[in-house]
């Protein structure tokens, strides 16, 4: 590795879950899950630069990140990364934050992905793609689907088993509720609730060798797409979540519903200025709005 690189830029785009279905919990604690996860073209943005003095600093302009260090993905992804690799290097890292804390976006799984994948590059490339994806599943389970660099995939597993595929251009409109979801009390409340209701749900797509075919036709209404917390949030969530749900339909959207545990919602849109015109909208009722569009964007600039 040079001792000296001017500064690398990296994107760290946002995923949807078009559909999450949670099954058992595993004997390591988590839960089994089938989901198909699309990656979109909005997120945060990492510059790396050296640091003379062999630390690592991290400094977050845009939303509030107001999280120790220690605890910090970021600084969690870099850390691990010198240990495996044995590179005694110090990091300047500045992050122009925009992806909602607690959004069920993956933003902190991406950051993490896209640390990786920079210091990889940084390092010339030391790690072999299975090594950066035991590393991404040792960080947290959506971070494996980022290093894939897919513009969507089958997830199953805990969110380590990825099976990549393509997809038609989507265009969506991501809304914020103004408050975030913790996702460990999103996973107490969906085994609450099963431990009083027998019914777990049974995935649409039991195969990964076929891309499945809303997504082929743009007919989700015919293919049971799902989120299995949206129906186990406290009443004032779920009333909030069900209002933006509605909104998306009511302004166009072909399919709309929760993001991983939560807090943002998504509307998917068959045309872009329709998609354009309903986030115009919705900034009216909504803190926070984004149109985006479906596909892979170059996590490395």
């Amino acid at each position: 590795m040079s001792d000296f690189f001017d500064k690398i830029t990296v994107s760290a785009p946002v995923k949807v879950n078009l559909h999450l279905a949670v099954k058992d919990k595993r004997p390591d604690g988590f839960h089994n899950l089938e989901s198909v996860f699309l990656a979109v073209d909005f997120g945060d943005t990492l510059h790396f630069q050296p640091n003379l003095e062999n630390i690592t600093e991290i400094t977050v302009h845009g939303i509030n990140f107001d999280i120790p260090m220690e605890k910090n993905i970021i600084f969690k992804a870099i850390s691990l990364f010198k240990e495996k690799t044995g590179i005694n290097q110090g990091f300047k890292v500045y992050v122009e934050k925009r992806i909602p804390l607690g959004g069920g976006l993956g933003g902190g799984s991406s950051d993490a992905a896209a640390a990786l994948l920079a210091l990889n590059k940084i390092a010339d490339f030391p790690c072999s793609r299975e090594t950066m994806l035991e590393m991404a599943a040792s960080l947290g389970s959506d971070v494996p689907f980022f290093i894939h660099q897919t513009p969507a995939a089958w997830v199953t597993g805990r969110g380590e088993i990825i099976q990549p595929f393509e997809i038609p251009n989507l265009f969506l409109v991501l809304v914020s509720p103004g408050f975030p979801s913790d996702t460990a009390a999103a996973f107490r409340l969906l085994d609450a609730h099963r431990d009083t209701h027998t019914e777990i749900s049974i995935s649409s797509f039991s195969s990964v060798s076929f891309v499945p075919p809303c997504l082929r036709e743009m007919k989700f209404e015919k293919d049971g797409f799902f989120n299995d917390f949206l129906p186990v949030f406290l009443e004032k969530e779920k009333a909030v979540y069900n209002k933006i749900i509605s909104q998306l339909q009511e302004q166009g959207a072909v399919f709309s519903s929760l993001s991983g545990a939560g807090s943002t919602c998504f509307g998917v849109f068959e045309r872009e200025e329709q998609a354009q015109k309903a986030a115009q909208t919705l900034r009216g009722s909504w803190d926070f709005v984004e149109f985006c569009r479906s596909g892979y964007v170059p996590l490395i600039a």
